[in-house]
């Protein structure tokens, strides 16, 4: 399989198309020519069912489904609950599937699988979260058997990825490595999940969601960056070296341990409401705690090239997505400051929504642009409709966060969703018709 991952960035012109094969159609054998098709293409999918599901949910609560008859949907499982575990732990793993099946055996030296291999693992997840959303609205114990489907193929996938790691020489394997525990530690999130959920402790359920949010997922996304964002970078701006000492990637981790503690922060409040001295202390802790945070992550993004990467898009959407993460820490920080008096954060989950929207959801756009355009023959650049999709995403997530302030009206969650949905299908509606089809420039994957 010809590998494009470490392919320089700088702009070309389209090459000329070569003729196409003889089954130039889009037909599902396709899907398993290559891990990243599959992966991606049924990530794609449930990425875009649980986006127009959200912004369905949000625009149901404001009476607008029923046109005023009074109708509204009926839910078994808190559709918040439901929300925060398939945006989490749902549709992000089968794109980690997509890019570790492709990157992962080049980074640890050993031949790839077969997508046919992992076949039954991601169906498995896709089929589980599909039932788990339909469950939310029709029996719990539905969703709670979606989740266990999921599960059971979330550990298929990690255990392929643990033989490949295993079996790897390579001298250097921390990357890959901490991606196998971060999928672990996300399939033990969802575990408390669903027996929190089994149990009737949804708010448990909802820390355990966020506890997987940065244990599993963020961490996953900082190690990947930190392999292939300052390679990248070097490879499209010669003049930018590939920086990228191992202690950058431990202070990263220490971020994300600072925030899983806050993750838990509002269950530990509730127990010590008859104190709110030590909540405000906690507030105050946590918050210069991510302001310092914030602000080493903004250092790291202007040395890694911020500025010079605004000369290439594809690469500008990998370092401005990164440069979420900062934003992200700091408006918490800020959050937990000026919260301090009513001894509640000011932007509830604003903060959080810049990084899951800002950081992941940007970085995501543009990695899986630059895999499935390099794996599909075609340029590597960000063309006129992802960048817009990229930029019109920024605007959503400005939207999102200014939703989270006190006061705001209810159709600013509607918008944000709506917004979400919109630009994911405008985005993966493509994708999901190139992972169909053979490569453009006829060549095999």
């Amino acid at each position: 399989m010809t590998s494009h991952l470490h392919t320089p960035l700088r702009p070309t012109a389209p090459p000329r198309p070569a003729p196409l094969a003889p089954d130039s159609g889009w037909h599902p054998r396709h899907l398993l020519w290559a891990p990243h098709r599959l992966g991606f293409f049924l990530a794609t999918v449930l990425l875009l069912v649980s986006g127009g599901w959200w912004a369905g949910v949000q625009i149901d609560r404001l009476g607008w489904l029923g046109g005023g008859s009074g109708w509204h949907l009926a839910y078994a499982l808190s559709p918040s609950l439901a929300h925060g575990a398939v945006m989490t732990l749902g549709f992000m793993p089968l794109f980690f599937a997509g890019f570790l099946f492709t990157a992962g055996p080049k980074w640890l030296g050993v031949p790839a699988p077969d997508a046919r291999q992992l076949l039954p693992a991601l169906g498995l997840q896709t089929a589980g979260w599909l039932l788990w959303l339909t469950g939310t609205h029709l029996a719990e114990h539905l969703a709670l058997a979606g989740g266990a489907l999921a599960l059971a193929g979330l550990g298929w996938m990690y255990g392929l990825f643990w033989r490949l790691v295993q079996a790897s020489r390579a001298p250097d394997r921390m990357h890959a490595l901490a991606v196998g525990w971060a999928g672990v530690f996300g399939m033990l999130c969802l575990l408390a999940v669903l027996l929190a959920q089994t149990g009737g402790h949804t708010e448990l359920a909802l820390a355990a969601v966020k506890t997987g949010l940065w244990g599993g997922v963020v961490v996953t996304f900082v190690a990947v960056l930190h392999r292939m964002l300052p390679f990248f970078t070097s490879s499209a701006l010669p003049m930018i070296g590939v920086w990228r000492p191992a202690w950058v990637f431990w202070l990263l981790l220490g971020i994300v341990g600072l925030e899983l503690l806050a993750m838990w922060q509002p269950l530990w409040a509730a127990a010590q409401s008859d104190n709110p001295q030590i909540t405000r202390l906690w507030m105050l802790v946590l918050g210069l705690g991510e302001l310092a945070a914030g602000s080493v992550v903004l250092w790291l993004a202007v040395v890694w090239g911020l500025v010079q990467s605004l000369k290439v898009r594809l690469l500008a959407m990998l370092h401005l997505g990164f440069l979420w993460l900062s934003l992200s820490l700091l408006l918490s920080g800020a959050s937990q400051l000026l919260g301090m008096r009513t001894g509640a954060p000011l932007l509830g989950l604003g903060a959080m929504h810049a990084m899951t929207m800002g950081f992941l959801g940007s970085l995501l756009l543009a990695m899986v642009t630059r895999v499935s355009s390099g794996h599909s023959g075609r340029p590597l650049v960000a063309d006129n409709r992802v960048w817009a999709v990229f930029c019109l995403l920024q605007v959503a997530v400005l939207v999102r966060i200014a939703a989270s302030l006190p006061h705001m009206p209810g159709w600013g969650l509607a918008l944000a969703a709506s917004l979400w949905a919109l630009l994911m299908a405008l985005w993966g509606g493509r994708l999901l018709v190139w992972y169909g089809q053979p490569r453009a420039d006829g060549r095999p994957d």
